[in-house]
């Protein structure tokens, strides 16, 4: 039996939630688990505060032959090295556009000739 750690999705629309376990490979992704190792909650602010695993557990269904998920290894390995970062602040805001010149010209009077006409 093929055995990953990897990601059984709770929560709602727009509100996910995830839950990291043990799951047989075959089995969907929302199928009964083998045991959980812990949370992640995407939605949460602080970086630091989304995931909450139980290490211990991790590193024996490891040692036993399970293999993480892609994603499952990208927060392990942010956790290992406590590499979450800050949480970047808003974009400046950008000036709107001007107005092109044109009707200022146009207004003075001095319409340029048609490219069909000849001057003279």
């Amino acid at each position: 039996m093929s055995v990953r750690i990897r990601m059984k999705m709770t929560g709602r629309k727009h509100q996910p939630f995830f839950r990291i376990c043990v799951i047989d490979r075959q089995k969907s992704r929302d199928g009964l688990p083998i045991e959980e190792l812990g949370t992640y909650d995407p939605m949460v602010k602080n970086k630091a505060e989304r995931v909450k695993v139980n290490l211990d557990r991790i590193a024996y269904w490891i040692s036993v032959g399970a293999t993480p998920s892609d994603r499952v290894a990208t927060l392990l390995k942010k956790i290992k090295n406590n590499d979450f970062g800050a949480a970047r602040p808003a974009p400046e805001r950008v000036k709107p556009k001007e107005l092109p010149v044109a009707a200022e010209a146009a207004s003075e009077g001095e319409a340029a000739p048609a490219e069909g006409e000849a001057a003279s």
